[in-house]
């Protein structure tokens, strides 16, 4: 079962510089993820989890609000398996 969140760099300047309405939502699905596991975290309606196609296959989103979303993969370093959020940002339309 998969509780630990790692944020990149890019990420988070990308958190930082955004409305603190997002980044109080993306703390919140972090918690989540680390207190019921990723997949209890899926089923939640209000993040609408899914995966991406195209050029981001392989990677997965969640919605911070109706503009803003958090993509990020799921990484095995070998003894631990972890979601790593690669993107923080406003979805275009």
């Amino acid at each position: 079962m998969i509780r630990k969140v790692r944020v990149t760099k890019w990420a988070q300047k990308q958190l930082d510089e955004c409305p603190l309405h997002i980044s109080a939502k993306f703390n919140y699905w972090v918690g989540t993820v680390e207190k019921l596991g990723l997949e209890s975290t899926r089923q939640i309606p209000g993040f609408h989890d899914e995966p991406l196609k195209g050029k981001r296959l392989g990677q997965r989103s969640i919605r911070l609000n109706r503009s803003w979303r958090a993509n990020y993969i799921i990484c095995d370093d070998g003894s631990v398996e972890f979601v790593e959020v690669q993107e923080i940002h406003k979805h275009d339309y």
